[in-house]
C-alpha cells in the first residue's frame, strides 16, 4: 500500500468504527468509563479530561503474547510511532527505540513514566525503551500531547506512564511465560502476586535472547522486578517497589556500512518508595526515587580497520521527591497542587582497554574538562477543574518551573470539555511543551554549548469521544502544533554547535474505535494522518491499523494489519519514505483452565522494510510457546 492511498485508509477506518457505531448505538443502557491518573495524577473519569488519553488494558497487553509493551502500545495508540531494529530489543543507538507523537519526540521530548515517576538518562535524557517490560505493567496510559503542566520537562509531545502490576484480592497467583523461535529466540518470564490481610508483593523476572536477523545483532536481557505494600489504614498505603534491567546487544551497523565490535553493556536500575492517601474528598502521595545507569559501549570499527583502543563508559543518575495533593474544595471541583524537584547528571569518559586511564568528557560552563556534571530542577503546579453546569467542565492550570543552569519555565493549560450526552463528549485544549536542554547538548562532546534555551511548543486540540456501554467506542480528534527553538547543530566558524534555530508546524487527524461484535468477535481500528512543513525522521504520515480478536471454548486467535505510509527515513534534499503493510497474528488453545499454549508470527507476509535508514528489519519470524497460570 503506498502512500498515495492514504484515502483508502481512512475511509477504511471510518467504515469500520462506523460499522461499530451502528451495531451497538441501540443497544445502551449505561456508561462504563476508563479510570486514569497521567491526565491529573490522581484517579479519574476519562470524560472530565480535556486532554486525549489512550489506555491499553493487560488484557490487550498481553494477548500477543510480547515481552514488551511498545509494539502493542503502538498499534493501539494512533499518533505515536516507535523505530526498531530487531526482533528482539532496541539498544541505545540512534535512531532504535525512538519514540515520537504527532511527530514529536526524539531522544528526549516524549517522557516515559513507570507509576508516574520519570524513567530516562540523566545525562543524555532519552527514554530505556528495552526496559518497558509487559511482566511488569497492569495498563499503560499514553497522554497523546504536551504534558508539561504536570510533569515537567520533557513531556513537551506526550506522556506514556507504565502503571505496574496490581494485587487487589486475598490470595497468590502465578504467572510464567516461554517461548521460543526464529533466529534462535528465547523468552521467558514469571511473575508473582501475593496479598495477605494488609501486605501486598508483586514478584517478577524475565530473560530473553535472540540471534538476531543480521550478522552481529544478537541481543540478550535479565530484568528482575519487585513491589511492596502495606496498608496501615484503608486510607494510607506505603509502596516501595525495585526494578534492575541488564542488557547486551550489538549494533552491525547500517548495510552500506557496517561495524564490528559495536557492543553495549548496559544497566539500568530505578527504585522509589511511596506514601499514599485516599479519602472520600481528598487523595494525595509522597515519592522519592532514585534512577541510575551504567553503560559501558565499544564504538566498533569498520571491517578492514583497527578495533578501538578505548571504550566509552558512563554512570547517570536522577533522583527527586515529588508530592501532589487532590481535593474536592466544593461540589463538582477538583483541585490538585503539587511541587517537584529532581537532581540529576553523571559522568562519561573513554577509558583505555589495558591502562584503564580515563579521559572524561564533560566540561563546566568555562569549557574546563570535569568528573562529574550535574543539574536540578524545581516546580510547582496547580491545575483547577470545575463542573460549571452538567454539561461543561473546565480544566486550567499553571506550572512555575526553574531550572538550575536555563532559568525559569511558565507552562499553562487550558480546556473545556462539553458532555453531549451521557455517552457523547466534545473536548477543546490549549496546551505548552517544553524540553530543557540536556547535559549533553550543554556539557558533553564538541557541539556543546552552555547558553541553549529551552525548546518550546504550543498544541490546539480538538476532539469527540462517544461511547457504547462498555463495548466499545469511538473517537476523532484535530491537532495543530507550532515549536520553535528546537536544538539542532551547526558548524560556526568551522566547528559544530548546538543552537536554537529550529521549528516546526505540524497538524494532523485522529481516528479511533473498538466494538464488542458479539461474544465471540471484537474489533478494534485506528487511523492517524500527520502533516509536517519540515519533514522528520522516525515520523509517519500514514499510520493504519485494524485488528480483530475471536474467541471459542478453547480457542483464540487475534490478528492485526499495520500500515505505515510516508515514514520520513531520511530528510533533506535527498529525502526517503518508507510504504509498508505488517500482518501479524498469533493462535492459542487453553489445555486446561491453567495451562494456554500458543504460536504467534510478525510481519506474515514476509514484508521488505526499515524504521530507520540502512537497518532493514526481519521478514517473517515465528514463535511457539507455553503460558500457565495459578
Amino acid at each position: 500500500m503506498s502512500f498515495s492511498d492514504r484515502p483508502k485508509h481512512f475511509g477504511l477506518a471510518f467504515v469500520m468504527m462506523l460499522v461499530c457505531t451502528s451495531m451497538r448505538a441501540q443497544t445502551d443502557e449505561a456508561t462504563l468509563q476508563d479510570v486514569v491518573v497521567t491526565g491529573t495524577r490522581n484517579e479519574t473519569d476519562v470524560r472530565h479530561l480535556p486532554m486525549t488519553v489512550t489506555v491499553i488494558d493487560h488484557k490487550k497487553l498481553t494477548e500477543q503474547f510480547q515481552p514488551s509493551v511498545l509494539p502493542t502500545v503502538m498499534q493501539h495508540t494512533p499518533g505515536l510511532f516507535t523505530t526498531s531494529r530487531g526482533l528482539l530489543g532496541y539498544g541505545v543507538n540512534a535512531g532504535a527505540g525512538t519514540l515520537k507523537i504527532r511527530g514529536v519526540g526524539g531522544g528526549a521530548q516524549l517522557l516515559v513514566l513507570i507509576d508516574g515517576q520519570p524513567q530516562y538518562a540523566g545525562l543524555m535524557a532519552h527514554p530505556i525503551p528495552d526496559v518497558y517490560q509487559t511482566m511488569m505493567t497492569e495498563k499503560v496510559e499514553v497522554l497523546r500531547g504536551p504534558a508539561s503542566l504536570l510533569y515537567g520537562s520533557n513531556a513537551m509531545a506526550g506522556v506514556l506512564n507504565i502503571v505496574t502490576r496490581q494485587m487487589n484480592e486475598e490470595g497468590v497467583k502465578t504467572d510464567v511465560q516461554v517461548q521460543g523461535g526464529s533466529y534462535g529466540s528465547l523468552q521467558t518470564s514469571a511473575t508473582n502476586r501475593l496479598k495477605v490481610g494488609k501486605f501486598s508483593s508483586i514478584l517478577g523476572a524475565q530473560y530473553q535472547r535472540t540471534d538476531g536477523h543480521r550478522q552481529n545483532s544478537q541481543f540478550e536481557q535479565l530484568d528482575g522486578f519487585a513491589k511492596l505494600g502495606y496498608a496501615f489504614t484503608p486510607h494510607l498505603k506505603v509502596l516501595g517497589d525495585l526494578d534492575i534491567s541488564h542488557f547486551n546487544t550489538s549494533n552491525p551497523g547500517t548495510v552500506e556500512t557496517p561495524l564490528l565490535d559495536n557492543d553495549f553493556k548496559i544497566t539500568r536500575g530505578l527504585a522509589s518508595v511511596s506514601l499514599n492517601n485516599s479519602f472520600d474528598r481528598t487523595s494525595g502521595s509522597l515519592r522519592a526515587y532514585l534512577d541510575w545507569g551504567h553503560h559501558n559501549i565499544d564504538d566498533g570499527y569498520s571491517p578492514g580497520g583497527t578495533p578501538r583502543t578505548a571504550r566509552y563508559k558512563h554512570n547517570d543518575y536522577i533522583g527527586g521527591v515529588t508530592w501532589y495533593q487532590s481535593a474536592q474544595l466544593f461540589p463538582g471541583n477538583r483541585t490538585t497542587v503539587g511541587l517537584d524537584w529532581q537532581h540529576f547528571g553523571g559522568s562519561a569518559w573513554n577509558e583505555d582497554r589495558i591502562t584503564r586511564a580515563k579521559t572524561y568528557l564533560t566540561k563546566d560552563e568555562d569549557g574546563n574538562v570535569v568528573e562529574k556534571q550535574h543539574a536540578d530542577e524545581v516546580a510547582g503546579y496547580v491545575d483547577f477543574r470545575q463542573d460549571i453546569v452538567s454539561w461543561l467542565t473546565l480544566d486550567a492550570g499553571l506550572r512555575v518551573d526553574h531550572h538550575s543552569v536555563i532559568g525559569t519555565e511558565l507552562v499553562p493549560q487550558g480546556g473545556l470539555s462539553f458532555h453531549l450526552t451521557e455517552t457523547a463528549d466534545v473536548k477543546a485544549l490549549v496546551s505548552k511543551g517544553f524540553r530543557n536542554p540536556t547535559i549533553r547538548e550543554m556539557y558533553m562532546f564538541p557541539p556543546a554549548t552552555t547558553d541553549l534555551k529551552p525548546e518550546r511548543m504550543m498544541s490546539y486540540e480538538l476532539s469527540f469521544t462517544q461511547r457504547f456501554c462498555g463495548r466499545g467506542h469511538f473517537g476523532a480528534n484535530l491537532f495543530y502544533i507550532k515549536g520553535e527553538n528546537l536544538i539542532t547543530t551547526t558548524r560556526i566558524d568551522g566547528k559544530p554547535r548546538n543552537v536554537n534555530t529550529g521549528d516546526f508546524k505540524n497538524w494532523g487527524l485522529e481516528l479511533e474505535g473498538d466494538c464488542q461484535i458479539d461474544k465471540h468477535w471484537s474489533l478494534n481500528a485506528n487511523y492517524s494522518f500527520l502533516h509536517m512543513d519540515t519533514p522528520i525522521e522516525g515520523a509517519p504520515e500514514g499510520k493504519l491499523y485494524v485488528g480483530a480478536n475471536y474467541h471459542c471454548g478453547k480457542w483464540a486467535v487475534a490478528a492485526g494489519l499495520q500500515n505505515i505510509s510516508g515514514l520520513y527515513i531520511t530528510t533533506g534534499d535527498n529525502a526517503e519514505k518508507e510504504n509498508y503493510t505488517l500482518l501479524n497474528a498469533n493462535v492459542s488453545y487453553k489445555v486446561v483452565p491453567a495451562v494456554t499454549l500458543f504460536v504467534r508470527g510478525e510481519n506474515i507476509l514476509a514484508e521488505q522494510y526499515q524504521t530507520y535508514a540502512g537497518y532493514p528489519m526481519p521478514k517473517a519470524t515465528f514463535m511457539a510457546g507455553i503460558k500457565a497460570s495459578f
